[in-house]
């Protein structure tokens, strides 16, 4: 309601002092609400952590209540709506349904991707009919994501949970696959969800920003960053890191407005150190593109036109997967200490011992996805295209293997990772 309705007085308001009242009125109410549910307890224990330091002993009131699902992506919507208007980039919407269908469209509602209102609000004034090829290819992503969801993201959770939950009982190689582990389910749960998203939007003709871009075969830190979670990273890109200034002026001010982006990325992704830790380490590892100025050096598709990378690509794409498998170890952890102490483990020499937990038909079932991903990767998702050259039983024999698959894992539901958010 605020923001429809700040929407419209930003619109009807010829005094820039009005416009700009109501939009910094509407900004601050959005990130009100999200300061109070999601950060006013850490900020109170952290701030109290720091007196107790000094010496002070106090005890600050702690709100709780539940964290409303979704509050992070919601309010990103809305304030992209406003600050679009504001700028003239969209006219405000008078139809009350069909801004309440923008904001609340149910696919997207709970975990992304975080839309514009620049790209859904004309689908969704625009009359759609029912088109089949849309409809089966959106089912054919919805199948794609559920099984990224069910059978390796809830495969991989029940390992790497085992593993980071009891890390001090375990060997360093046993810490690396669990690392590894959650690796590939946050990738596994959070693109799933996204290609469900998607997917079923594209029953009702409407296409959602695409969000995954087969990250994990990057040849470095920023090309990872164009293809992981794209609609949060262009969302901090439009609306926080040009207005900073972008990558224009000195480079004193490229590493400075780097390192806001991703310590605001950490703190959007929830109220804990480990967060912020995990977004400060990936501003670290950009900042040689950034010196350089290679960051926009690998803007196609890794080995686009070949079966197999070259020996560079394939030590770029090792290099960078490694250095994401360590931040992902933060973004894990209980608390720093326990991320610290776990990294610990995995780098010390029992990481060249045997495995304590060696589920093979686990790392077996990755090996094939990847290979599938490897193979569609220059596709919207991994089967976009997947076996139209094959006859036509034996693409339909795939078909059915997922669903095979899916059926047999849906055994211990994990909820979505991103739901916290």
């Amino acid at each position: 309601m605020l923001d429809y309705y700040s929407g419209i007085k930003i619109s009807k308001s010829s005094s820039k002092k009005v416009k700009r009242f109501w939009l910094w009125l509407s900004i601050s109410i959005n990130l009100g609400f999200l300061a109070v549910f999601k950060y006013f307890n850490f900020f109170a224990s952290s701030f109290a952590d720091g007196l107790s330091l000094l010496g002070f002993q106090t005890s600050f009131l702690t709100l709780n209540v539940l964290l409303p699902v979704g509050i992070s992506f919601y309010t990103f919507h809305g304030l992209s709506y406003i600050i679009d208007i504001y700028k003239g980039r969209i006219k405000e919407e008078r139809n009350f349904v069909d801004y309440s269908l923008f904001v609340s469209f149910f696919p997207l509602l709970v975990a992304g991707p975080i839309e514009r209102a620049t790209h859904l609000l004309p689908q969704i004034k625009k009359e759609r009919s029912f088109d089949v090829s849309k409809a089966v290819d959106g089912l054919r992503q919805i199948l794609w994501g559920l099984f990224k969801k069910i059978v390796i993201a809830d495969g991989c959770a029940a390992y790497a949970n085992m593993i980071f939950n009891h890390s001090s009982e375990y060997n360093g190689s046993t810490l690396i696959l669990g690392a590894l582990f959650f690796t590939f389910q946050i990738y596994c749960d959070f693109s799933g969800y996204s290609d469900i998203a998607l997917g079923t939007a594209r029953l009702f003709g409407i296409d959602l920003l695409k969000n995954f871009a087969f990250p994990y075969f990057s040849r470095d830190i920023a090309e990872f960053w164009r293809r992981w979670h794209i609609s949060l990273s262009t969302w901090f890109r439009d609306y926080l890191y040009i207005p900073l200034g972008g990558s224009k002026g000195s480079t004193w001010k490229k590493i400075r407005n780097t390192f806001i982006i991703f310590l605001v990325s950490g703190f959007w992704h929830g109220a804990n150190w480990t967060f912020i830790v995990w977004g400060l380490l990936n501003a670290l590892y950009i900042m040689p593109s950034i010196f350089f100025e290679t960051n926009r050096r690998n803007l196609d598709v890794v080995a686009e036109g070949r079966i197999f990378p070259n020996l560079k690509e394939t030590i770029a794409m090792g290099i960078t997967f490694g250095l994401t498998v360590i931040a992902w170890v933060f973004f894990r952890a209980k608390n720093l200490h326990h991320a610290f102490e776990y990294l610990g483990g995995m780098f010390s020499t029992s990481a060249f011992s045997k495995p304590q937990l060696l589920p093979l038909h686990l790392i077996l079932l990755i090996m094939m996805f990847m290979l599938i991903e490897w193979r569609g990767r220059t596709q919207e998702y991994a089967i976009a295209n997947f076996g139209f050259n094959f006859p036509k039983p034996v693409r339909w024999s795939f078909y059915y293997t997922l669903v095979a698959a899916i059926v047999w894992f849906a055994g211990e539901k994990q909820q979505f990772i991103y739901f916290q958010f």
